[in-house]
């Protein structure tokens, strides 16, 4: 089941993303955008190139590059003359703006390798470009184009009171990542990804993603099937990633070693006002020492529309399908089979620094034999200080999920999350899930300097329905007292974030999270569990 499998999202440790992945080269909103603006051309165009041969102006393709929508808790770093990079500060090397990249200022990469924007490359004379840019826009032919790249990831976890047992976890994650891209003009699209991602020196057993060695991540198709509405319509058929919106309801979920795979169709649209995507898969559940198979059991489709006619907001208008035909008890709780029908809606925005960000789903269905009627909801109102000492982006939210109050009834009202990035919206513990919780927070981005991105948080955990569980970043239910007595207290948790971007294309984050357990997890801890957890986490990346 989906639900126990992605247990890895949390207790792994699932731009900051915090996926977090803050600002993209030459952006205002640190962590959601690409580096380029999507042409909204609808054909290839020619041009003269440098051997004066008609040819294609790739700087406008592949055409199925889109940029990563916004994703809640956005900062607004700095921009101007300065150092950009640690490399850059160390050589004395004043940029105009922050250099434009495929690839996110920060240790985590949120969107999937092949939204990765790299069309500027065109305007640069091949004998200027960098390494990691040479990899990128190999012209084949006049038709065919080639892209590679890739990244080698570490991060080293310390944890004390793991998964809020009373064992302590110290190991090392790593992963490696190879992709190629190949485009014929605007009408066909081959993408291809490999993971290899390991554990070593757990004390626990490693959970699903941690450990996947040597698989498939990504291997798809686009085909152009014709245009509507002056924008070209694609069909993109075999194994992808998936991230929509938020980030809330569906992601990649890149904080995990081994990020989400998906085996299906996905018919989209995307323009200056609106995109539209149109989905059908199965999902792909990381297998340790086995080629990765999509599960039958296990459906997951939907379709999605975004407005952004107006600049600095968007509105997303979405229903998703999530089909669990597996049978799963967890703490006495019919978790499944159940099919979820969630119709959702957020609108969120930047004008002149004031920030928001709301959104609302309903959710129906069944789970068992019980009927499901369930809802989640979160208001975000932010304010960003530009021109102030290191730039400080405040926000405040408070997000919820509904929860069952009365488990004996022919009813479920616990609201299932669907494929979320829990660990960036609900504490880097990854111990609370969007389900039978309200969760207040508040956030402060600051930057000491251009190449260093501090990001704190806070959160006060509750119980939304004291008879139900708590669930954690990967939705399995995890502590629970039937009667309510344990009250619904579930702590208190901060969370420091830094980011050191060493190059333009490397970066360090060190990240300490401590969870102060509330009367809750005091009173449901037994003999081999605790109420308090911290954790430590390095990342080191590189990516070429």
């Amino acid at each position: 089941m989906h639900i126990a499998r992605a247990k890895g999202q949390g207790l792994a440790l699932a731009m900051a993303l915090a996926s977090v992945s803050p600002v993209a080269a030459g952006e205002t909103d640190e962590i959601p955008v690409q580096p380029v603006v999507i042409s909204t051309d609808t054909g290839p165009t020619y041009h003269q190139s440098h051997c004066n041969c008609n040819s294609i102006d790739w700087s406008k393709y592949p055409a199925t590059i889109h940029p990563m929508p916004k994703p809640g808790i956005v900062s607004v770093p700095p921009k101007g003359p300065g150092y950009y990079s640690t490399w850059d500060a160390l050589t004395g090397q004043c940029r105009q703006q922050r250099p434009k990249s495929g690839y996110a200022p920060f240790a985590i990469n949120a969107w999937p390798f092949y939204d990765s924007d790299w069309r500027y490359v065109e305007s640069i004379p091949e004998c200027q470009r960098t390494l990691t840019e040479r990899l990128k826009r190999i012209h084949l032919s006049d038709s065919w184009l080639m892209s590679t790249g890739g990244e080698f990831w570490v991060r080293y976890n310390n944890e004390t009171n793991s998964r809020l047992t009373a064992n302590n976890n110290d190991f090392t994650l790593s992963h490696v990542r190879q992709y190629l891209d190949l485009s014929y003009g605007d009408s066909l699209r081959v993408y291809g990804e490999y993971v290899w991602a390991d554990s070593f020196g757990e004390d626990l057993p490693p959970v699903p993603p941690d450990v996947d060695r040597g698989d498939i991540l990504d291997l798809f198709v686009d085909l152009k099937l014709g245009e509507l509405g002056g924008e070209s319509v694609y069909l993109r058929g075999g194994r992808q990633e998936l991230l929509f919106g938020s980030q809330r309801m569906v992601t990649p979920l890149p904080w995990a070693n081994k990020r989400h795979s998906f085996d299906g169709f996905k018919l989209f649209r995307h323009g200056k006002d609106y995109d539209f995507d149109a989905f059908w898969t199965k999902y792909v559940p990381p297998q340790a020492n086995d080629f990765d198979t999509a599960d039958n059991d296990l459906t997951f489709g939907g379709l999605w529309l975004t407005e952004h006619s107006k600049k600095g907001q968007s509105q997303d208008f979405y229903y998703l399908f999530f089909d669990n035909e597996k049978s799963v008890n967890q703490l006495g709780i019919t978790r499944a089979p159940f099919q979820t029908h969630t119709f959702g809606t957020r609108w969120s925005g930047n004008d002149d620094g004031f920030l928001w960000d709301i959104e609302g789903a309903m959710q129906f269905g069944n789970q068992g034999s019980q009927d499901l009627v369930a809802g989640m909801g979160t208001v975000g109102i932010g304010k960003a200080y530009s021109n102030a000492l290191w730039s400080p982006t405040f926000w405040m939210y408070y997000d919820y999920a509904s929860g069952d109050n009365d488990p004996t009834s022919g009813d479920s009202h616990t609201f299932n999350q669907q494929f979320p990035f829990g660990h960036y919206y609900l504490g880097w513990m990854d111990l609370v899930g969007r389900q039978n919780i309200h969760d207040f927070n508040t956030h402060l981005y600051l930057y000491p300097n251009k190449w260093t991105t501090v990001w704190l948080q806070y959160h006060h955990f509750y119980l939304a329905e004291e008879r139900d569980a708590l669930y954690n970043a990967g939705g399995a239910a995890y502590r629970h007292d039937p009667t309510g007595a344990a009250g619904n207290n579930v702590g208190d948790e901060i969370d420091l974030v830094l980011n050191f971007h060493l190059t333009r294309n490397s970066d360090l984050l060190v990240s300490y999270n401590k969870l102060f357990g509330g009367s809750y997890l005091e009173a449901t801890a037994n003999a081999n569990q605790d109420s308090n957890a911290e954790a430590l986490y390095l990342i080191f990346q590189q990516r070429w």
